[in-house]
């Protein structure tokens, strides 16, 4: 299959600059690629490949040892002085989200080792990416095992492999690529920290951009072949182009004083630890050799800082990645006062934009294949002009000629629909946006205190309110009921391909964890059948029993707002909303997937539907109304229906419905009734409730408990789901000393 080529990418700046900076330095660790969807993200990456030089190798090695250094412990050696070498293209390994361990690490032979009693090891896509790049495409969805399976890897350069009382190692040492859409949830910061880059993209909108790209992509449809010969020349430029700045990046001379620079940004964006240092100099240096410069110069230090930095500075899933680049100026400028009679910059040779552009500022990143930004013959690659858009221009989020993010981009985070006049209305609660602090990246760099009735502070998300939890509020942990068969998580009981071993089974397919006691204990009864005397047990495939374990699994939370009047009370919506946060908090630690219902006046609406992205349900949080009757029914049967459609797309995940009301129901006739009846519904799905008591004063119906025994759901109040451990020590000691039972 012929691949896009990797100067035809329109625009996307930051992305191709980032790419080809590990290109030039793969010590940087890696781009981690965040935006929307169809913005080019997986295309760019995989022609990355093409523009990497050549990788050297010891003949027949499977695991790709280096013949100048060899691994001495590769399981395919020990390879002798002077072995036989090969060459062969740089590779871009592919990790499905959904690839099972044994595939990604390698795996024993079992069939070999049982019928034959040889040891076999089959390697896995770690070894097929040594020295080369590991690519993960939707890397926000990767399973928790798997993830943490990169993280060894990318932290010592080798794969340890123990599986079936085999031990293996191996090199594993990648240039790590990965592209999410933040809609769908964010990544653990162990692994965001292993990430040396990341970039946000977004698609253009400039029509004359959108026009072209349209244009490049039906052109390489119609003839992959005929469009990837046209833009052959610009991708071998820009591989010249790597490879020179690879020899020159051994000579590039980082300065005292662009090192105190780098100290002094990480310094003043308060990032943890020293990788962010150790990778913003290793990204600099790499700036400056694309740039043909043999030193450091304050340029290279602010292009790194910018790439290097936005995802070291998130403290919780409710922090936007952004760098502010005043701040960013200051902590430069304060670096240069400090010492001042530090040696000057040198610009060093021409060189093209920020965006790249290559030691001679044409054919690099920024330069769309040609140094105007056009194709080879100075036009579009079938032979139409790209429009009256300037040549190179980005796309909303990438780096324009001064080196800036431009602001058009969204974030990433969905739009809001249209609301309807239910949803819309002068009451919407979502208070004054003038009170907001804005800084010099478009996310909020002091949050601001808005209306008290939409809960915890508020800032905002790529122009969008969003709402961040108070701090100190801790929720208690909710689970459901049972063992379940769900994904790997961090919320409920679930039998998964880690955890502690419960028992042995007959294997399905193919055989995950080999269970050795059940194993010898299903082929002893049959030695003797078998003509065995004397010497080793003789095993046949159908002995092999796989173990049972038993983990935790991740859940589908679902809450179920009561939005409507009787909970319009600005310190009651207050405290409802600073609750439903540090839910949502909780279940971005344990996994989870999560969805919002919303009920009020006349009927119900899904204001989320199921995802992982926190932060965009924090930001439908901070959108939501309050007023009117509550039509309880209608929203308990708006959650079955989400339920019966999440049950199809993702049967093995269960569910965990959170309803957050006082248990007054006043819309339509014979209100109580019809919320009795809808309980009986929402009950029958099976799925386990929860009943989050808001009820308030010194005057308590205790509706809310009813509807608990309705739904055969426990009930708990308002603040005993999430308190403040600090502020009420009484609460803290009684939710500690729950046993973890049921939804307890």
């Amino acid at each position: 299959m012929t691949t896009y080529p990797f100067s035809a990418v329109l625009g996307m700046a930051d992305m191709r600059l980032a790419l080809l900076l590990n290109a030039v330095s793969p010590a940087i660790g890696g781009v981690l690629v965040r935006g929307e969807k169809g913005t080019a993200k997986s295309t760019a990456v995989r022609a990355l490949a093409a523009l990497l030089p050549p990788v050297p190798r010891v003949a027949g090695c499977r695991f790709g040892c280096d013949p100048a250094e060899p691994d001495p412990a590769c399981p395919d050696g020990p390879h002798p002085a002077g072995a036989p070498a090969e060459t062969r293209p740089a590779r871009l390994v592919e990790l499905p989200v959904g690839a099972a361990e044994d595939r990604v690490v390698g795996s024993l032979d079992l069939e070999k080792a049982l019928g034959e009693g040889v040891r076999a090891f089959e390697p896995g896509l770690l070894a097929a990416a040594h020295r080369g790049v590991l690519y993960v495409d939707e890397v926000n969805l990767l399973h928790d095992h798997l993830v943490d399976l990169l993280l060894d890897a990318a932290a010592m350069g080798r794969s340890h492999v123990e599986r079936e009382g085999v031990s293996v190692s191996h090199a594993a040492r990648f240039l790590l690529v990965g592209t999410m859409n933040p809609e769908e949830g964010e990544l653990r910061p162990q692994l965001l920290d292993r990430f040396g880059l990341t970039v946000e993209v977004g698609a253009s909108r400039d029509p004359a951009i959108r026009v072209e790209v349209v244009r490049r992509r039906l052109a390489a449809d119609a003839d992959p072949t005929g469009f990837a010969a046209r833009w052959a020349d610009a991708d071998a430029e820009i591989a010249s182009q790597v490879a020179a700045a690879r020899r020159r990046l051994p000579g590039v001379r980082l300065p005292d004083a662009a090192l105190r620079q780098i100290a002094e940004v990480c310094a003043a964006f308060d990032v943890d630890g020293m990788r962010a240092d150790i990778v913003t100099a290793r990204t600099a240096l790499a700036h400056a050799a694309w740039h043909g410069r043999d030193r450091v110069t304050i340029d290279d230090v602010r292009v790194a800082a910018r790439l290097a930095l936005p995802h070291r500075r998130r403290r919780d899933p409710f922090d936007t990645p952004g760098l502010d680049e005043k701040l960013l100026d200051e902590a430069l400028q304060r670096a240069q006062d400090a010492h001042p009679d530090d040696e000057p910059d040198d610009d060093g040779p021409d060189r093209g934009p920020d965006g790249g552009g290559g030691p001679q500022g044409g054919g690099g990143p920024d330069g769309d294949g040609g140094p105007d930004g056009r194709g080879p013959d100075g036009r579009g690659p079938d032979g139409a002009d790209p429009g009256p858009g300037r040549a190179g221009q980005t796309a909303a989020g990438d780096t324009g000629l001064d080196g800036r993010a431009d602001q058009g981009s969204d974030g990433g985070l969905p739009q809001r629909a249209s609301d309807d006049d239910d949803w819309s209305g002068p009451d919407q609660d979502n208070g004054p946006r003038g009170d907001r602090t804005e800084g010099g990246d478009g996310v909020a760099s002091g949050a601001a205190d808005g209306d008290p009735s939409r809960g915890g502070a508020h800032a905002t998300a790529g122009g969008q309110p969003m709402a961040v939890p108070r701090g100190g509020l801790k929720a208690r942990l909710l689970t459901a009921p049972g063992v379940g068969d769900g994904v790997p998580g961090r919320r409920s009981r679930a039998r998964t391909g880690r955890g502690r071993t419960t028992g042995a089974r007959v294997p399905a397919g193919r055989v995950g964890a080999l269970h050795l006691p059940a194993t010898v204990r299903a082929a002893a009864p049959h030695q003797a059948a078998r003509g065995r005397l004397t010497g080793p047990l003789r095993l046949r495939p159908d002995d092999v029993r796989e173990a049972v374990r038993e983990g935790r699994e991740g859940n589908l939370v679902l809450f179920v707002v009561d939005a409507s009047g009787s909970m319009g009370a600005r310190q009651r919506m207050t405290a409802v909303k600073d609750a439903v946060l540090a839910l949502l908090t909780d279940a971005y630690q344990r996994r989870d997937k999560v969805a919002v219902i919303a009920f009020r006046d006349a009927g119900a609406r899904t204001l989320l539907p199921a995802t992982s992205s926190v932060l965009a349900a924090s930001t439908r949080l901070a959108e939501l109304p309050t007023g009117g009757r509550t039509p309880l029914a209608e929203g308990l049967l708006a959650a079955a229906d989400l339920l019966r459609v999440e049950r199809l797309r993702d049967p093995k995940r269960r569910p965990l419905v959170l309803v957050v009301t006082d248990g007054r129901a006043t819309a339509g006739r014979r209100p109580l009734d019809r919320a009795a009846g809808a309980a009986a519904v929402l009950a029958a799905t099976g799925a386990a409730c929860v009943v989050v008591d808001c009820e308030s004063g010194p005057v308590r119906l205790n509706l809310a408990n009813r509807l608990a025994l309705q739904l055969h759901a426990p009930h708990r109040r308002l603040d005993d789901v999430a308190a403040n451990p600090l502020r009420h020590p009484q609460a803290s000691a009684r939710t500690a000393s729950t046993p973890d039972r049921s939804v307890a």
